[in-house]
């Protein structure tokens, strides 16, 4: 699939945004990518998921942290009825204390999706929580990779890493 058509649904509903921002990973930016505006917007959610769906073979479930990476992980199991599960940030203290909602992971292909990746952070404790549980992790997914060290973070972790694009792919 074409860059182009991803990038005009993107620019079109207005995650592509300019001005002073404060990332997750503290770094401080003149652009930011807002994949919560695309990911609710049913029409770009599905063209994300209709480019995802190519990375998909042979996995057994699609995960994603919360919360920039469920819309996507349910996007794209509606798009392959593999079933995904929704990974928590922290451990929950109540109810079932799990960190992991859904279909057990243990000893299944598990395939890990992010919105928008910086420092890569964020997907290492996704991958953390995932390996503690015994899934079996090989592909990370990304909307977007601002090419500030996520990539060799991951690649240094023995996983592959596919940005669907790049923020070079992106801006000017």
């Amino acid at each position: 699939m074409k860059k182009d058509a991803l990038i005009q649904s993107l620019q079109g509903c207005g995650a592509l945004q300019h001005g002073h921002f404060v990332l997750t990973s503290g770094a401080i930016s003149d652009y930011y990518i807002d994949i919560k505006k695309a990911s609710t917007n049913p029409m770009v959610l599905k063209t994300i998921a209709q480019y995802m769906k190519p990375f998909t073979k042979g996995y057994d479930l699609i995960a994603g942290m919360e919360i920039g990476a469920v819309p996507l992980a349910v996007a794209l199991s509606l798009e392959t009825q593999i079933p995904y599960v929704i990974i928590r940030k922290e451990k929950r203290e109540h109810g079932t204390g799990k960190q992991i909602e859904g279909p057990q992971v243990q000893h299944k292909r598990v395939l890990l999706l992010e919105d928008v990746t910086t420092s890569g952070g964020s997907l290492i404790k996704s991958i953390q929580i995932l390996k503690r549980n015994h899934a079996i992790l090989q592909d990370v997914i990304v909307v977007v990779d601002r090419e500030s060290g996520a990539k060799e973070l991951i690649l240094s972790h023995g996983l592959e890493f596919h940005p669907l694009l790049t923020v070079a792919d992106i801006l000017p």
